[in-house]
């Protein structure tokens, strides 16, 4: 096919017609026997490669703002993470030791837009999602509460891993109905449901879309429940050596290991 996709940007930018071209032909070549590497032995990227935005949610769980002290705004807090922070399952991120003592981990739901979106409903919202991934937000908390906005404390190179895939929005249902678990060097710090967020994608989603068109490929992580390693007695934050595993219903487990440099 020369007008096949590259990758999941392409995909999407093709439209329906697009995609219900690839899963047919997908389909086609299942049913006669073509040969699959199983997932577990590919090596994986960042679930999304050229999103045209990736879009942030803070304070998005009770809990999570009140171990961070952080207020419930009447309107969503919204924040953008840069393209460079993007890696995939079981990658290696690093950062310099002189400038974050702090790293934290954030286990969150990704949507993935899958269509123009603009001044859309509540009601309507879900039908603009393509499907949805595991984020884990890293962030470097000393930077985060020295400085005025939070892009650049979650922005290192690497600090937004993603994946192991997306799963398409008619394999997960209702999206507030997931489980999410972090394990950190094997001890669970987070276990929550994404039916406790204090706005549902729905609602974020339209609220977004009343200020600026949502294009299809845009990320949107929808923060993080409680349990931050920041907020514990003693706080507990990433180091040299540690491994995270973020789980989520019916998508996967994203592993990231860390190194200080």
């Amino acid at each position: 096919m020369d007008d096949a996709p590259r990758d999941l940007q392409d995909l999407l930018e093709q439209g329906d017609s697009g995609y219900e071209r690839i899963r047919a032909i997908s389909l086609d070549a299942v049913s006669n026997g073509a040969v699959l590497t199983p997932v577990d032995e590919l090596r994986h990227s960042s679930a999304v490669l050229r999103p045209p935005q990736i879009i942030a949610i803070g304070a998005n769980y009770a809990a999570h703002s009140s171990e961070l002290s952080l207020r419930l705004e009447t309107s969503a807090t919204v924040f953008s993470l840069w393209p460079n922070s993007l890696t995939g399952h079981g990658s290696t991120i690093t950062w310099p030791r002189d400038l974050t003592t702090q790293v934290d981990y954030e286990a969150e739901l990704g949507v993935i837009i899958g269509r123009p979106a603009r001044n859309v409903s509540v009601a309507n919202a879900l039908d603009y999602v393509f499907g949805y991934t595991v984020v884990n937000d890293i962030t470097a908390r000393d930077l985060q509460f020295s400085e005025a906005q939070w892009s650049r404390c979650k922005s290192f190179d690497g600090f937004t891993p993603t994946g192991p895939l997306v799963v398409t929005a008619d394999e997960i249902g209702d999206p507030q109905d997931l489980w999410l678990t972090t394990h950190v060097d094997g001890r669970i710090l987070q276990d929550a449901s994404s039916g406790d967020m204090v706005r549902t994608v729905a609602e974020i989603i339209s609220y977004l879309s009343k200020t600026s068109t949502l294009l299809p490929g845009t990320l949107i992580s929808t923060g993080s429940p409680g349990g931050a390693g920041y907020s514990r007695k003693p706080p507990i934050f990433l180091g040299d050596g540690s491994t995270v595993t973020i789980s989520i219903d019916k998508i996967g487990m994203l592993t990231t290991h860390c190194r200080e440099i």
